[in-house]
């Protein structure tokens, strides 16, 4: 993932509570088998200390990849928006000559995958998820052999990817005026479309840490 300087996360804190905001959904990215492109499945994950946790169907082809290449990319990506050329015209150029471009973060992670096919490690990793995923506890005990989950444990196969590297992206413009930043930051409340709002929000909360860009 390619970052200018401007738009490298400030520090882990930062991206470690844009996940924690309940960005948990992402695509694990597999090298494919020769002659085959790469296989991409999209996904919730939970994380385990430096492990995300994933399950997956037992007949999704994409055991196969892994199962002869381990190294794979898991990437989250949110708030994202896409601002029209006129918004970003600079100076006296006119509104017609200016650039567009995308606001997004994004979140990758280079990991080793272990594979989980032990029943009770299964359950444990299923009981890992739900306990993020619904922290009411509002269902049926993960157990072998005890339903409803024990009869499903052996349709999936669990992953633990092993994370080695992590990016962050936070794409913002902020190498652009404090001025631009705001303007812009207001056009996209007011559209208000998609993800619009919450991209503002990042955009003024960057603004915030950053202020005026120093290169």
């Amino acid at each position: 993932m390619f970052i200018q300087p401007w738009d490298a996360g400030l520090d882990e804190a930062e991206w470690q509570a844009w996940i924690a905001e309940g960005h948990d959904f992402g695509q694990l990215n597999v090298n494919g088998l020769p002659g085959h492109p790469p296989v991409a499945v999209p996904t919730h994950f939970t994380s385990d200390g430096d492990h995300l946790l994933v399950h997956l169907a037992r007949p999704n082809p994409v055991w196969k990849a892994i199962e002869r290449d381990p190294n794979v990319l898991f990437t989250v990506f949110g708030d994202y928006a896409f601002v029209p050329g006129p918004w970003r015209a600079q100076g006296n150029t006119p509104p017609a000559d200016g650039v567009p471009t995308s606001y997004y973060t994004a979140v990758q992670f280079t990991c080793r995958a272990h594979i989980v096919d032990d029943p009770e490690a299964k359950a444990e990793l299923l009981r890992r998820q739900l306990a993020h995923f619904q922290p009411g506890g509002d269902h049926a005990p993960v157990a072998v052999g005890r339903p409803p989950y024990g009869r499903m444990l052996p349709g999936i196969r669990g992953l633990r990817l092993e994370v080695s590297d992590i990016q962050a992206k936070f794409k913002y413009d902020d190498h652009k005026s404090v001025e631009h930043r705001t303007a812009v930051a207001d056009r996209l409340s007011a559209r208000g479309q998609g993800l619009d709002v919450p991209t503002a929000h990042q955009q003024r909360r960057r603004l915030d840490r950053i202020g005026p860009w120093k290169p």
